[in-house]
């Protein structure tokens, strides 16, 4: 074998040895919430306060009150987010955030992120947390230039795609997010409901929301990528 040879099937072989390690991985264990840590301000001072973040019937739930964040111990970059989540009753509002870094940035309550919205009719919308994201069509979705901004009362919200991609409130909704390098590709059963580059984070942790409403997750997995889908 000559060191031209030799090349291609040391490429092959580290090819093969990447795909193989690209192993999904559950952030849920189904019993409890180990690797993640809550981080809900309401908690700090008063002790009647309760933890909005449970298992129940092996689900991961949040009980929407009080508000706050439910964020994994590790980075992450480069990966697949797969959410399978639901309003088992009234719909309102909840979130996917990722890139997550200096908690309490925004409001006191809200850590440094871009939250993948996935509040009921507005699911897949962008919002800008102290990082920032572009997309196509920019001043369309996110209104004037000269209100743009990351912070408390800038513009910071970027609309989704499509209508109608949500399911029936009590039905499951499967959200996929694609985060690879400064890129952001977002999912919503099947469709296509956002894309963003240029963001100014690439790596950080995964946080799910507390938001006023109960929502049931039954599947919260990651894969990682070396490319986005299509």
């Amino acid at each position: 074998m000559n060191k031209y040879q030799l090349t291609i099937l040391i490429t092959i072989l580290l090819g093969i040895t990447s795909i193989s390690c690209a192993q999904t991985v559950s952030l849920f264990n189904g019993r409890d919430l180990d690797g993640w840590h809550a981080d809900v301000p309401e908690m700090d001072n008063n002790p009647d306060a309760i933890n909005p973040f449970i298992v129940r019937d092996g689900l991961l739930v949040s009980l929407g009150t009080p508000g706050g964040h439910l964020i994994t111990d590790a980075d992450y970059a480069n990966f697949r987010l797969q959410i399978e989540y639901r309003f088992a009753g009234e719909p309102g509002n909840c979130g996917a955030l990722v890139f997550a870094s200096t908690p309490r940035a925004l409001y006191g309550m809200f850590p440094k992120s871009i939250e993948v919205q996935m509040m009921h009719q507005n699911a897949g919308d962008f919002w800008c947390i102290v990082e920032d994201i572009h997309v196509a069509d920019m001043e369309a979705r996110r209104g004037p230039r000269a209100e743009w901004g990351i912070t408390e009362g800038k513009g910071r919200r970027i609309i989704n795609l499509t209508d109608d991609s949500e399911k029936p409130v009590g039905e499951w909704n499967t959200m996929t997010i694609e985060c690879l390098e400064r890129e952001i590709k977002v999912w919503l059963n099947g469709d296509l409901v956002n894309h963003g580059y240029d963001c100014t984070a690439n790596s950080g942790k995964i946080a799910l929301q507390a938001e006023g409403s109960e929502v049931e997750f039954r599947k919260v997995e990651i894969t990682p990528i070396s490319r986005l889908s299509k």
